[in-house]
């Protein structure tokens, strides 16, 4: 992303509840995990949606460069995970995104890779 909500020295030049109007959850209940995916709905394309603010309107733009998840989209945007699901279940309630869950776990673990992850852990 060419522009950033950050200065890399101050830090942020607008303020978290600044950006969600004071909210510190989304308005509706949508289930916004970490890993859900989130998706541009198609047809939304020529911008006769609703008006949106500066920073639900940059938050759309990334989701339309690519499906992905939502920790990528808070990584991606430069915002904090709680504001970032605020905003995502407002474009949803605007109807211009679609948050599906993440794919179900089919038991695909691996006891070798996580008994690795665990030795990692333990040398930090």
């Amino acid at each position: 992303m060419s522009e950033h909500w950050y200065e890399d020295e101050t830090g942020s030049m607008v303020r978290p509840y600044t950006v969600t109007r004071g909210r510190t959850r989304p308005a509706a209940e949508h289930p916004v995990d970490l890993m859900s995916r989130v998706t541009a709905v198609a047809g939304e394309g020529d911008r006769t949606g609703p008006r949106l603010d500066h920073a639900r309107s940059s938050l759309l733009e990334l989701v339309r460069r690519g499906a992905r998840p939502v920790a990528e989209i808070a990584a991606d945007a430069d915002l904090p995970l709680t504001v970032v699901r605020v905003l995502l279940v407002d474009l949803v309630e605007a109807g211009l995104v679609r948050v599906s869950a993440p794919p179900a776990d089919q038991g695909s673990h691996d006891p070798t890779l996580l008994r690795e992850i665990a030795d990692r852990l333990r040398e930090i």
